[in-house]
């Protein structure tokens, strides 16, 4: 980033920070804070931690003051925040933290990213909520201001949780482990929860499979260590009844084939990705980190210029990070493209050829934030 770059981001972030209020997590004192400030030189954006702040005024002037470009603070909870070393903190419990990033789940235009995060964020409230037993009230929801969206659970029941009952819950929820036998077994009440997930995603298998030629099914079946001609051959023939089957909540027939019970097994294929999309794909370190540092909510993504937004549950649906996280305003900023971009934003899209252009400064901001673009000139038209 370009000094005149550097200095237009920090003011229109310098800015924010004057007009808007900030919040901060309950626990304020006992929190670890953590922050990355702006600078033209990559090797120089180490992360500045270990500090602890007693007051919200405390926070929204320190924000004024230094004008970082990322804002963090402890999902832990410590006696003493601002110790230098993790030992000398303190530990005493710390929030259940949910990340889901679209980077995770696939590459593409940054409006497909967002729209494809959400889709796993509702997913994993459903289960959160529907499977297993947290409120609605007690999930606190925010966009990241990047590519996605973090929960928080601060239920005083999860806060002493170590890293391996964390794991187990992020298990749950990705679908980690899962064993096709055990799932699948009868006796299983109403499919709901992974079982009727895992139900769903074989079903979609063995359709998809029917559907193939019987040369390119036979060949996907006999691709799996110990699955031969004869066995493979069976489970082809048997492919309606199985389907009926399961469309009746009865697996029991499908199960009685070996040869789906190891491709089931094999952890590849077509079957194990039907399953992972079923599952909510959470970013599994993030959860079982005890120590872990989050973004503050109502602060700003410095990889963007988005507000990281607090979000109702029920505003999730309707919620647009291209027009609801967006903080600045649509005064013409001159800049310089290092590339061809096509951007929606705040209700337009923009379709931008490498060189100069003048954008609004919302979009100045987050093309600069992203390292597309440089500011041109003295910067604004």
């Amino acid at each position: 980033m370009k000094p005149a770059t550097l200095e237009f981001v920090k003011q229109q972030f310098a800015e924010y920070y004057r007009r808007s209020r900030i919040t901060v997590p309950p626990g304020l004192e006992q929190r670890e804070w953590g922050f990355i400030f702006l600078d033209p030189d990559p090797q120089k954006t180490a992360m500045r931690r270990h500090m602890a702040f007693g007051t919200r005024g405390e926070v929204a002037e320190y924000l004024r003051t230094l004008v970082p470009a990322h804002a963090f603070h402890s999902a832990a909870y410590y006696m003493a925040p601002a110790a230098s070393t993790m030992g000398e903190k303190g530990w005493t419990g710390a929030d259940l933290i949910f990340d889901l990033d679209a980077d995770h789940l696939m590459r593409g235009p940054y409006d497909r990213m967002l729209s494809r995060v959400k889709e796993e964020t509702e997913k994993l409230l459903a289960m959160l909520t529907g499977e297993l037993g947290f409120h609605r009230k007690d999930l606190h929801l925010v966009f990241s201001g990047g590519r996605g969206y973090h929960i928080h659970i601060r239920d005083l029941s999860v806060r002493g949780w170590g890293s391996q009952e964390r794991r187990e819950l992020v298990d749950y929820v990705c679908g980690t482990g899962l064993d096709p036998r055990a799932v699948l077994r009868r006796g299983i009440p109403a499919p709901g929860g992974w079982r009727g997930r895992y139900m769903r995603a074989v079903r979609e298998y063995l359709m998809w499979l029917g559907g193939q030629g019987r040369e390119e099914a036979m060949a996907h079946l006999t691709s799996f260590e110990g699955v031969g001609k004869e066995g493979a051959t069976r489970l082809m023939e048997n492919l309606d009844r199985a389907i009926a089957s399961l469309d009746a909540g009865d697996p029991g027939p499908l199960l009685q084939h070996r040869a789906f019970r190891t491709i089931a097994a094999a952890g590849r294929g077509r079957l194990t990705d039907l399953v992972k999309e079923q599952a909510a794909r959470a970013d599994e370190p993030v959860t079982t980190d005890t120590k872990r540092l989050i973004r503050l909510p109502t602060s700003l993504h410095g990889g963007s210029g988005f507000r990281v937004t607090p979000l109702d549950l029920p505003e999730l649906p309707d919620f647009d990070p291209l027009v609801d996280a967006v903080v600045f305003g649509d005064r013409k900023v001159r800049v310089e493209l290092s590339g061809k971009v096509t951007m929606p934003l705040m209700g337009s899209t923009y379709a931008l050829e490498k060189g100069p252009a003048t954008v609004p400064e919302a979009l100045a901001v987050f093309l600069c934030c992203r390292g597309i673009a440089e500011i041109a000139g003295e910067g604004r038209g």
